[in-house]
C-alpha cells in the first residue's frame, strides 16, 4: 500500500466517525424531547451502521456509513402528570436516549478519529521527507 492510499484510507475513516459524532450529538440534544401530546412518540435514539468498502481504485477496504438507524429499544416512563404528553396514568413516554451510552460511544468515536488523523499526518510526514529526499 501506498501512502496516498493511507491517506485516502484515513480520511474515510475521519468521514465515517464524523458521521457517528453528528448522530450522537442529535441523540443527546434530543434526551428529554417527549411527544406534544398524549400518546405521541418521543424522540428515538439514533445508531449509526457501518460497512466495509472495497474500493478497487485503491485496491483496498474503507469505510462508510451503510445507514443510520432508529434504537428499537423500548421508551422509560416517567410519572409526570402535568406534562401535556402523559397518558391517562399520568406517565409519559420518556426518549430511550442514555447520556452515559452516548458519551461513551462519542468517546470512542473520538478516538477512531484521532487515530485516522495520526495515520494522516504520519503519511504526509513521509510523503514531505520523500520529497525532500528528491530535491
Amino acid at each position: 500500500m501506498d501512502l496516498t492510499q493511507a491517506l485516502t484510507i484515513s480520511s474515510r475513516g475521519m468521514d465515517a466517525q464524523t458521521e457517528r459524532l453528528r448522530v450522537i450529538a442529535e441523540n443527546l440534544a434530543n434526551e428529554d424531547s417527549t411527544g406534544s401530546t398524549p400518546g405521541a412518540s418521543p424522540y428515538r435514539r439514533k445508531t449509526v451502521l457501518f460497512e466495509n468498502v472495497l474500493d478497487r481504485n485503491l485496491g483496498a477496504q474503507g469505510v462508510r456509513v451503510k445507514s443510520v438507524v432508529p434504537d428499537p429499544s423500548a421508551f422509560p416512563q416517567k410519572y409526570d402528570p402535568s406534562n401535556p404528553a402523559a397518558n391517562a396514568s399520568g406517565y409519559v413516554s420518556m426518549p430511550n436516549v442514555n447520556s452515559f451510552t452516548e458519551m461513551m460511544d462519542m468517546r470512542e468515536a473520538e478516538r477512531s478519529y484521532s487515530a485516522n488523523l495520526n495515520v494522516m499526518q504520519a503519511s504526509r510526514s513521509m510523503l514531505t521527507r520523500i520529497i525532500d529526499l528528491l530535491k
